[in-house]
């Protein structure tokens, strides 16, 4: 029993001794402590002057109540709340999906409805609204031809113009520069048979929809097919009477209208170099063509103040009456709405079902002249963006106040509002959409492109590309485009 009493007092004393010694340890560390904390006064101090110290201990103290709210929350409990949490992501990733899925569908849906409607020829985009009036300084004059510029048109892919003028030159145009990428001379009357080109004012111009052949039409009753590409001369069609006032490529294929002062419109195979057949209604000189891709066009008759839509395949025409005077330009929108102007200055909306205007407006460009001798500005051209209710007029002044005005086709096309007007000097002979709708272009020349009544001096012979500025909208991602 002493023994073990005795080892009992050994051990006891070792446990004594071993706490002895650590609360040395631990006085000793609590007096250094003590130092830092005598030495870091004036730095914690300083320190409670900055927020983000204050940010850091605001932190720590959620950190800790997190900690004791999970100390006092059960096993069970943590798992209810857990799940509750997992749930409450998945219903919000659903959601967030669900919306994609809807939206990706609503893009295709409009999509296929858009293919739908334009297959039909009745799409109607509502773009007019988004346009803006352009900076005149941002307009681009490009000189070439020495006459003026009586047609032109764009490739299909926006990059390159093709222009013809009264001086029976062809140029082809770069977009992005300005500069010409080829030009076709014109000859002299009497060379025809020597000359590769126009001898005479070509008044008419079409390129097909896939940019494989340019056709060009002059005074001279001829029709001369191009390679877009190369400029080469492929064929010359020979049939019409008189003047070629009117060239246009059925959307989709390689079939040519034309139309003549000789009151007909011929139709051409290009593919087979041939001649298909000959429509007769008009009783004056056609003065303007146009089509898409139904087998069908529509021609403006001049003096005879009659619109017409020709039906190729059924052998039979529509005639639509209006203006009051001799029409001179037309253009398609859709398959099933077209805008036509005069000179006695009006400018009318049409639709095929209909033999009247769906609207006109009267001296749709002002008048010119003195209080007593007032005249409305001649319309000399229209435009439209395929398929929107986006069009445009040119007309000419006596004076150098001529413009350019853009329309919007309001109350489902039953109304023409004007939109803005960029100021033009002279003849405004022609004009043509891109087909984004980014920029517009007009041949512009110191005459009309049918006769030479009066001439504005002042006026420049060229082609006028504008920028068109388009007002930012918001999709539903709330990204700008």
């Amino acid at each position: 029993m002493r023994m073990g009493e005795s080892r009992m007092a050994a051990s006891g004393s070792f446990f004594i001794r071993k706490k002895k010694a650590a609360e040395g340890r631990g006085w000793k560390r609590k007096a250094e402590d003590g130092d830092d904390k005598v030495r870091k006064k004036p730095t914690a101090k300083l320190n409670e002057e900055i927020s983000s110290d204050s940010e850091t201990e605001s932190v720590g103290r959620n950190k800790k109540d997190a900690e004791v709210l999970e100390i006092e929350e059960t096993a069970q409990e943590k798992k209810l709340r857990l799940a509750k949490l997992y749930l409450e992501q998945l219903r919000r990733e659903e959601e967030e999906k669900a919306e994609e899925e809807q939206f990706e569908s609503d893009l295709i849906g409009g999509r296929l409805e858009e293919e739908v409607l334009e297959q039909k020829g009745k799409l109607k985009r509502l773009l007019a609204k988004d346009y803006l009036p352009p900076d005149v300084s941002e307009i681009r004059l490009l000189r070439g031809h020495r006459l003026p510029v009586t047609c032109l048109v764009l490739s299909p892919d926006d990059k390159y113009i093709f222009s013809a003028s009264k001086d029976c030159s062809i140029i082809k145009w770069d977009v992005a520069s300005g500069k010409k990428v080829h030009t076709i001379h014109g000859g002299h009357k009497g060379t025809e048979d020597r000359h590769v080109g126009h001898t005479m004012h070509i008044l008419s111009m079409a390129i097909s929809s896939d940019g494989k052949y340019l056709a060009t039409g002059d005074r001279n009753r001829l029709i001369l097919i191009w390679d877009p590409a190369t400029c080469q001369h492929l064929y010359t069609f020979k049939g019409h009477k008189d003047a070629v006032s009117g060239l246009s490529f059925r959307k989709g294929t390689h079939q040519l209208y034309s139309a003549s002062h000789d009151r007909s419109v011929k139709v051409w195979n290009v593919d087979q170099n041939a001649y298909v057949e000959t429509l007769f209604g008009h009783q004056d000189a056609i003065t303007g063509l146009d089509s898409l891709s139904r087998e069908r066009c529509v021609t403006a008759g001049g003096r005879d103040r009659t619109v017409r839509v020709w039906k190729i395949v059924e052998e039979a025409q529509l005639v639509f009456h209006g203006h009051e005077s001799s029409i001179d330009c037309i253009q398609l929108i859709n398959e099933e709405y077209m805008v036509s102007g005069a000179d006695d200055g009006s400018l009318a909306l049409w639709t095929v079902t209909k033999k009247k205007p769906l609207v006109t407006v009267r001296t749709a460009h002002g008048i010119h002249g003195d209080p007593g001798i007032q005249q409305p500005n001649w319309i000399t051209s229209v435009a439209a963006l395929l398929n929107s209710d986006l069009v445009a007029s040119g007309a000419s002044s006596c004076s150098h106040d001529s413009k350019i005005r853009l329309w919007k086709c309001g109350e489902g096309f039953k109304r023409l509002e004007l939109l803005f007007d960029i100021p033009m000097v002279g003849f405004v002979n022609c004009l043509k959409f891109s087909s984004s709708g980014d920029f517009l272009v007009a041949g512009v020349g110191q005459e009309h492109r049918l006769g030479r009544w009066w001439r504005l001096k002042e006026a420049k012979n060229g082609i006028c590309i504008i920028p068109l500025k388009k007002m930012e909208t918001k999709t539903q991602s709330g990204e700008c485009k």
